[in-house]
């Protein structure tokens, strides 16, 4: 018998695979922080004896590398990434044994079109496939974008993923399952994923690779594809030299003398409460990322790289796992940080700052003269339709572009409140009268907005 667990990495939508028999397993694609695959190997009482890479990953830093190391396991990565650490390089065809108890082996098949050199793993019990690894290949639904390579590869990699799609169907059993990294809320999916689990019998009937021709896939999917997180930049490299062991003991505490100090010298002090009680009150100057949020994705998008940061929490509790996903994404050692509330990171006599949170319907209903409405969604969201006489700059671009928000009260939404919030911080912290729009933009035009699509 085997077994395959699962381990979310929610916060980037991703996932990765420990997958064995009685005795060893095989990891897929896992995090940088490896203590959670350590830990389902120990529950389940088996050594890891082998690290596989589906591909270099562009979203997230590897802990494979570090993952072997410690495990002593052999750690495969695909023959055609260029990157500088010894590791067993893999081609199309090669078998590896899991678990011979079980009768388990793993058969790589190339699957060029995230990457050039994506490859995908099958899982055999006693010569038949049960499962496949296709980590940015073929995805519930969709499949991996192709454009995070090399622009000038993007279409020629969005016809090699149809043709990964199609060698996967026609090569592996209808009741094979079909197991991704990619596809949960990740920037690294081509299109929005649905469901929790497929196999390749269920891919055959919806997925837009394999139910459309090369050429009208192709077509579609270049037209879709929304924007790129501007801290993949720095994954692809990251992950090619061999990431550094990640440390994720706690940072240095910061008193209120020290959080001013930092926002005196123009660093990040990043509030990780929910938006409700940032936009109560809060340290002027900070700025809010919810921790229950996509906080590594959406910090590490909008952050320059590099520059320090340090992070306020309610708890000890939250302010660990806020580091843990933000190491995930190269973000490894928070300059300081702090816990408790506002109340303890403000110096004594200062006041908090506060902005008011709304509804499209409190916005429905106050007069425009002097308002500002600020759409903070993505281009391909403001194409399905916008309040009229809205500004628009996406959230990812807003930090540098502040100077161009119109004089005037300014009203920030986006599809659902998080981003809303995130831009209110920044706005109010640059000295702006905001209110953050926390609803659905789908109300908007039930509240009696104009909302049109061109």
């Amino acid at each position: 018998m085997f077994f395959v667990d699962t381990i979310e990495v929610s916060g980037l939508g991703n996932r990765s695979h420990l997958a064995g028999g009685e005795r060893t397993a095989v990891v897929v694609d896992p995090p940088r922080d490896i203590d959670r695959l350590i830990a389902a190997a120990a529950r389940r009482g088996v050594r890891i004896s082998h690290v596989v890479e589906t591909h270099v990953h562009n979203d997230y830093v590897t802990g494979g590398l570090e993952l072997a190391r410690v495990t002593g396991a052999a750690y495969l990565v695909p023959a055609g990434a260029r990157v500088s650490y010894d590791r067993v390089p893999v081609h199309d065809g090669d078998r590896l044994e899991i678990d011979a108890t079980a009768g388990l082996s793993l058969r790589a098949l190339a699957t060029p079109g995230h990457t050039p050199h994506h490859t995908s793993y099958v899982l055999e019990e006693h010569g038949t496939a049960v499962a496949v690894f296709t980590g940015g290949s073929l995805l519930i639904g969709t499949v991996g974008r192709p454009d995070l390579v090399e622009p000038r590869l993007t279409e020629d990699l969005a016809r090699a993923q149809h043709a990964s799609a199609h060698r996967l169907a026609a090569e592996l059993p209808d009741d094979t399952a079909v197991l991704p990294t990619h596809g949960f809320g990740s920037f690294c999916s081509s299109g929005r994923a649905e469901g929790g689990s497929t196999t390749i019998g269920e891919e055959k009937t919806r997925n837009e690779a394999l139910v459309r021709d090369v050429d009208s896939f192709v077509t579609a999917l270049l037209a879709g594809l929304d924007d790129v997180p501007a801290y993949y930049a720095h994954m692809g490299p990251a992950n090619t030299a061999g990431p550094a062991p990640v440390d994720l003991t706690p940072p240095a505490v910061a008193d209120a003398e020290e959080i001013a100090a930092r926002l005196a010298a123009g660093e990040w002090v990043v509030d990780l409460r929910n938006r409700v009680a940032f936009a109560e009150g809060h340290v002027a100057g900070s700025l809010n990322f919810e921790a229950e949020g996509q906080l590594a994705t959406y910090l590490a998008w909008l952050i320059p790289w590099g520059k320090p940061v340090t992070l306020l929490a309610e708890s000890a509790g939250q302010l660990a796992a806020a580091q843990r996903e933000l190491v995930r994404v190269g973000i490894d050692r928070p300059a300081a940080a702090a816990t408790g509330g506002p109340a303890r990171w403000a110096r004594r006599g200062e006041s908090l700052a506060s902005f008011r949170r709304a509804t499209f319907a409190d916005l429905a209903g106050r007069p425009r003269d002097g308002v500002v409405v600020l759409d903070v969604r993505r281009d391909a969201e403001r194409a399905t339709g916008f309040v009229a006489g809205s500004v628009h700059l996406p959230l990812h671009t807003l930090h540098h572009r502040l100077h161009e928000v119109p004089e005037g009260q300014v009203w920030v939404h986006c599809a659902g409140g998080m981003r809303a919030a995130i831009a209110a911080s920044l706005l109010d912290a640059a000295g702006r009268d905001v209110v953050a729009v926390d609803d659905s933009f789908d109300a908007a035009e039930r509240a009696g907005l104009t909302v049109r699509t061109a």
